[in-house]
């Protein structure tokens, strides 16, 4: 059963308090269009929670000097946080965190040799005084909720929103752990019960 919300409506008569929804105050980058598939679960949480974000491609090994740009103006641009997935020498999301004061958030993307772990110890590796928040391999989605969390810290508008959401979305995932807890239950009482039961024989 899944847990997603539905997006909500993020047009411009209707942008989340202190948002505007042609004003994204996320970032969302990869080092290429094939890592999409994993990054699109990011983008999917950020609009369930009506988060106006860009998304684009800035390869760090490819395309330095537009990466590097693109880190150095982030702030300056409005946007609030990043979130940079990569994989095999994932590189991207710390050097983003290296020229930009936003935090990022590192979403290890998973290519067939090495099952992404490359990508995660490339990225959660970082020096000291250059953090990167990673989540788990191919978590984008994670990633996008803790962007959420992120935004719902501060003091504004849009932080008391946010924190309200979450304590619903965090309701919906309780109700959504407990039916199947019952539904566990309920197959078990009729899996095992008394007559069901067929007791070993005595050896």
């Amino acid at each position: 059963m899944s847990t997603a919300r539905s997006p909500k409506a993020n047009t411009a008569a209707t942008p989340l308090p202190g948002t505007r929804a042609d004003t994204p105050i996320v970032g969302l980058v990869m080092g290429s269009d094939s890592d999409w598939p994993v990054m699109e679960a990011a983008a999917e949480a950020l609009a369930e929670f009506g988060i106006p974000f860009e998304a684009d491609v800035v390869s760090a090994h490819r395309m330095p000097t537009e990466m590097i740009r693109y880190g150095q103006t982030a702030h300056e641009r409005g946007l609030r946080l990043i979130i940079a997935g990569a994989g095999g020498a994932a590189h991207l999301p710390g050097m983003l965190a290296s020229v930009t004061p936003l935090p990022v958030i590192g979403v290890p993307v998973p290519l067939k040799t090495l099952d992404g772990m490359d990508s995660l110890l490339s990225i959660v590796q970082m020096p000291a005084g250059v953090p990167v928040a990673t989540v788990s391999i191919g978590g984008a989605r994670n990633a996008g909720l803790l962007a959420v969390r992120m935004l719902a810290s501060g003091t504004d508008e849009l932080a008391v929103q946010l924190r309200a959401d979450l304590l619903d979305f965090a309701q919906e995932l309780n109700d959504v752990a407990t039916r199947k807890g019952a539904s566990l239950r309920h197959k078990v009482s009729e899996v095992f019960a008394g007559g069901n039961v067929a007791p070993r024989s005595s050896k």
